[in-house]
């Protein structure tokens, strides 16, 4: 989406949502009032209807393209032909931000179905950084980095992962993803402190926000949250939102739901809720949340 001086348009610190299939057509002829939506980049790399209707979503909506297949934490080089559909879809779109996951995705040229976690650590920290300047080179642009929602801990971690986002950031230039669902998510499967994981962040290189719902499952008698982005966000979530707000400032927020995806109203009170923190926070008022 170009500005009336032709550059493509920043992304406004206000609430957005995920555009899925089920809601393009009734998104189009609404225009609801929404800041933005955000698509994953994958789902328009082949062309087609697809990428015609994203252009002309654009039209009224600044694009944020969220992709989930670079492997930016694969130990061998990321896939050249991958990087490349991804750079002609950003000229093609010209979205106001990208962002990509600290993950890995790809072994040995075979795609797994899943974002894998990567041992935090300096040689991993290296890995990734090599590969996310090399986004942005051929990207010619800066991408965000979004912290992953976390099942286990590798033994071999030395470095906390608010640390090690922060370091990759001063090492790229590279901007954060802060999703504040993974923190809390990955804060109660593991057993750390979300508040102190948000004060670790660099304030300065978060670029947006994103919330989700969880699932609550039992392990053998151990309660483990998935990371499902199938319901409504959770009160603890918004409450560590809130937070987040207060210490990063008004900041462009994605509502995430892909899973058990609800009618299009549904999903809009959800951003709405995320609207009215957000306005709080413009307006100088101390924000707590629900």
């Amino acid at each position: 989406m170009r500005s009336r001086d032709g550059g493509t348009r920043e992304l406004p610190a206000r609430a957005g949502i995920g555009l899925r299939a089920p809601h393009v057509a009734e998104i189009v002829r609404q225009r609801p009032a929404v800041g933005w939506l955000e698509v994953h980049a994958e789902n328009y790399m082949g062309g087609g209807p697809a990428i015609r209707e994203l252009e002309r979503v654009r039209e009224d909506f600044p694009i944020s393209l969220h992709g989930v297949g670079l492997s930016l934490g694969t130990a061998g080089p990321l896939d050249a032909h991958h990087l490349e559909r991804l750079a002609r879809l950003v000229g093609r779109i010209e979205p106001a931000l990208v962002s990509e996951h600290l993950s890995w995705s790809v072994a040995g040229g075979v795609y797994l179905n899943d974002l894998l976690p990567v041992p935090l650590t300096e040689e991993t920290l290296a890995v990734v950084a090599r590969h996310v300047e090399q986004v942005q080179v051929r990207l010619g642009r800066r991408i965000l980095v979004e912290n992953p929602s976390s099942y286990l801990r590798f033994t071999d971690s030395t470095i906390p992962e608010a640390i090690f986002l922060a370091e990759l950031a001063r090492r790229t230039g590279c901007g954060v993803l802060c999703d504040v669902n993974n923190i809390y998510v990955s804060s109660m499967n593991l057993g750390f402190d979300a508040v102190r994981y948000l004060a670790a962040l660099p304030a300065a290189a978060i670029g947006e926000i994103h919330l989700a719902g969880h699932a609550i499952n039992d392990a053998d008698g151990r309660t483990i949250l998935i990371d499902d982005h199938g319901a409504p966000v959770a009160n603890a979530v918004w409450r560590l939102y809130a937070l987040a707000l207060e210490r990063f400032g008004p900041t462009p927020t994605l509502v995430e739901w892909d899973t058990n995806v609800p009618p299009l109203a549904v999903l809009l009170g959800e951003a709405a809720e995320a609207q009215e923190l957000l306005n709080r926070v413009a307006g100088g008022a101390h924000v707590c949340a629900a």
